[in-house]
């Protein structure tokens, strides 16, 4: 991930300095913050490429973004932007519509066409994920994706809700993913930010089987990671939670290493031998470690973790918190 920061910048040059960031790395934009704030101003924003979705996460002070028609003449890439609120909140404007967006909201917007961001003036700092993509990677006609730009796609119901949590841990893991990791993850998050549109436009229908398939599988994954720490998390349950039947849910995870159960396990399982191995976490006890992360009992954790990595939990933990001193 490449990074830029006002953090190295003089204070009186900063805001200058991030509004011709912007326009280099996206689209130019009209910029302006209120003189208190521009003498203060700082911003940070981590940029990756997941094949043609270009991500950029940026961490700012309130000001305002605008596109305006002096500058879609000038560069004109025809391409789309979905916002995901990590931490703030804002007021989006686009084509007649306006939304005000908080922690978890998407929201789309045509880079072709004005429009204006206010993030809010009383959160101190916001964090948002913004992704840049070409319209022509989207199967809906231009006229159906009017309809959505300036709309607050809400991020705690439905598909909405789930999509969110994928970008979400997208923006967490996305400082330390590696090239092939995005490579990796490029048609997997297209296929996400699709699924969510064609719910919002209620048109799931015109999305091939393998993109709905494959954007499943990402809010799958997302939803076990966030609920490994619950015993009740079985593939049963997770079937449940997606509306889908146990056999098609295993059809899913087919092109995956593991199976439902086995992923599961897995995760566990590599979470417990991280805290195991965490020095900060020595004087907790073993069983509260898998406890922790949804094993309920002892046995049943000491024999798996011994299958997985060839040692005892208490032997693991022994030998990496106590590596033997090298010879002088």
């Amino acid at each position: 991930m490449d990074v830029v920061s006002t953090d190295e910048v003089p204070a009186e040059e900063r805001f200058t300095y991030w509004r011709e960031v912007n326009s280099k790395l996206f689209v130019p934009y009209d910029l302006r913050c209120d003189p208190e704030v521009r003498n203060g101003f700082r911003a940070h924003v981590g940029v990756s490429a997941f094949g043609p979705v270009r991500a950029a996460l940026a961490t700012m002070v309130p000001h305002t973004t605008h596109r305006t028609p002096r500058l879609i003449r000038r560069a004109d890439p025809d391409v789309l932007e979905i916002g995901c609120t990590l931490h703030g909140a804002g007021t989006v404007t686009q084509d007649g519509r306006c939304a005000e967006v908080g922690a978890g909201d998407l929201v789309l917007l045509e880079t072709s066409r004005p429009y204006r961001v206010d993030h809010a003036p009383h959160v101190p700092e916001s964090k948002v994920l913004i992704l840049h993509f070409p319209r022509s990677l989207l199967p809906f006609p231009a006229q159906d994706l009017r309809r959505l730009t300036a709309v607050r796609l809400s991020g705690d119901r439905s598909i909405g809700a789930l999509t969110s949590q994928f970008l979400c841990h997208l923006a967490r893991r996305m400082p330390n993913l590696s090239a092939s990791e995005t490579a990796r993850l490029s048609t997997l998050t297209l296929d996400v930010l699709t699924t969510a549109l064609a719910d919002a436009l209620d048109a799931e229908n015109v999305l091939p089987p393998h993109t709905r398939q494959r954007a499943l599988l990402a809010r799958i994954l997302v939803f076990i990671h966030h609920h490994l720490g619950d015993p009740r998390l079985t593939p049963e349950a997770i079937a449940t939670a997606h509306h889908i039947s146990p056999r098609y849910l295993h059809k899913v995870f087919e092109p995956e290493e593991h199976t439902v159960a086995g992923h599961i396990r897995h995760r566990r399982l590599e979470n417990c031998r991280h805290d195991l191995g965490d020095p900060r976490l020595a004087t907790r006890s073993i069983q509260t470690i898998a406890a922790r992360w949804g094993f309920t009992s002892p046995a049943h954790f000491s024999q798996a973790f011994r299958a997985a990595y060839g040692l005892s939990p208490r032997q693991f933990r022994h030998q990496t918190l106590n590596p033997p001193a090298k010879p002088e």
